[in-house]
């Protein structure tokens, strides 16, 4: 990929590290008088939600199967998060044929409430044979047409996707509407109808992986963090190393390691220089849902009821989960087919930039292909897609 990444960064940030083991808003009518937003998240949107991962828990199975998934249940939060943009196919004991599953990052402050955005967009596609997964991304910055929103009061417009979770949570929607703005806004892009949907925090995302006991990630591009740096050898957010005399750069380094939550994270939220930009951005994040995947199922986890123990409640407090009413053990147990190898991870646009200024802001729009990619998640038809388009699968590593 040669295009080159765009847009301002903002966050708060890491220092060379050695391995040893936005955006201004776009003008919208319906923008007249929120509070202007930080220019980034402060975790440029990592690949998304645990919920991918307790999707793909067959593993679980080794120790005690749904008797000791039920167990766990009442640890993660459940809610309504799709509202009328949910489907309608009576829920049951069980799932049944193809199933799409919206997952949302955010970066939720508690200095900062009520100006969240979904700075990860991911769909999982399931086929109706439950035995695969696909990971496909949305742009944060793909310009759409928002709907209307009865529940927050927003009258509709023209913004980047990434907007419309905080106009679906004005005015006391909170969560739950920011989730099912974005769910209908896609709706009205692709077709598509979820089944299901779970949001996670940056937090969360971290207190996982160091309860996995760490990912393996592969860098495939050298890569200097814009938002941590190194102080006195314990990592810090930019702003706050900058009050501790600045501390050293982290970079990383071409190659394969196993790398703790902070640093899967922060290397994972990278887009400024590296060749492809939030595309390459999108990959690693996809990487590192595959990642935590494998990590949930390895033997050291599951077969270890005190790290199952912590890895689950780890999640639990992270995680907003909607299972469209269904049970969430029977939920689980419907997909334990679904293995970490069985997850394909598609690269929207084909990993490259599709870009247009609009509004004097950068944005980007879903080619005709990508278009294809999700109608066919739309119709199950992921596979024969996949076989005509084999160079858009990313590689995991």
């Amino acid at each position: 990929m040669q295009a080159q990444a765009h847009g301002r960064a903002r966050m708060d940030g890491n220092a060379a590290f050695s391995p040893m083991a936005n955006q201004g808003r776009p003008n919208t009518s319906s923008a007249t008088g929120r509070k202007r937003r930080r220019r980034d998240p402060l975790w440029a949107r990592l690949v998304v939600v645990f919920g991918a991962v307790l999707m793909m828990l067959s593993g679980i199975g080794i120790v005690g199967g749904k008797a000791l998934l039920a167990r766990y249940t009442g640890a993660v939060t459940q809610q309504n998060l799709l509202g009328s943009a949910g489907s309608t196919k009576p829920a049951g004991k069980e799932l049944e044929g193809p199933l799409n599953f919206l997952l949302l990052g955010i970066d939720e402050r508690a200095r900062d409430p009520g100006n969240t955005r979904s700075d990860t967009i991911m769909i999982a596609h399931v086929p109706s044979t439950h035995d695969q997964a696909y990971l496909l991304s949305v742009p944060r910055d793909t310009w759409v047409e928002v709907p209307p929103f009865k529940k927050s009061g927003y009258q509709g417009g023209h913004a980047k996707i990434t907007e419309a979770f905080f106009f679906g949570s004005r005015n006391g929607a909170g969560r739950a509407g920011g989730a099912e703005l974005v769910a209908l806004t896609i709706k009205r892009l692709t077709g598509i109808t979820f089944n299901g949907a779970a949001i996670i925090d940056f937090n969360g995302f971290r207190r996982v992986i160091d309860a996995i006991g760490g990912v393996d990630m592969c860098v495939d591009h050298k890569v200097t963090s814009k938002h941590m740096r190194l102080v006195n050898g314990k990592p810090m957010w930019l702003a706050e190393a900058r009050k501790h005399g600045g501390g050293e750069p982290i970079t990383y380094q071409v190659g394969c390691r196993h790398m703790a939550g902070w640093q899967a994270l922060d290397y994972s939220r990278q887009r400024y220089g590296l060749p492809g930009g939030d595309y390459d951005r999108q990959r690693h994040q996809q990487q590192l849902v595959k990642a935590m995947v494998k990590g949930m199922m390895s033997k050291g986890v599951v077969t270890n009821p005190i790290k199952l123990d912590k890895v689950i409640r780890a999640a639990g407090k992270a995680l907003t989960l909607d299972t469209g009413g269904v049970d969430l053990a029977d939920f689980i147990f419907t997909l334990k087919g679904v293995a970490a190898n069985d997850l394909v991870m598609l690269r929207t646009n084909g990993g490259k930039f599709n870009s247009a200024k609009i509004a004097g802001e950068s944005t980007e729009a879903l080619t005709e292909e990508s278009m294809q990619m999700f109608a066919a998640a739309k119709n199950d038809t992921l596979a024969e897609f996949v076989l005509s388009h084999s160079d858009w699968v990313a590689k995991s590593s």
